[in-house]
């Protein structure tokens, strides 16, 4: 899997440290996410999407 949480988070000023808080979850789950070794639950893909101001499908690529 792929994603563009990095791109998207740098765009909108924030930390992995701020968007973890903003999604309820550890910076490592941020990390784990931005780097595509992580399958989020559907809430946490949808809770990403809210922080970052994108749509799901945007943010992650499945391939």
């Amino acid at each position: 899997m792929k994603t563009r949480i990095k791109e998207y988070r740098a765009k909108r000023g924030l930390t992995q440290e701020e968007l973890a808080r903003r999604v309820g979850v550890r910076r490592e789950t941020i990390i784990f996410l931005e780097k595509g070794k992580y399958n989020p639950s559907l809430k946490l893909a949808h809770d990403v999407a809210v922080a970052l101001k994108a749509k799901i499908d945007e943010l992650f690529v499945f391939d």
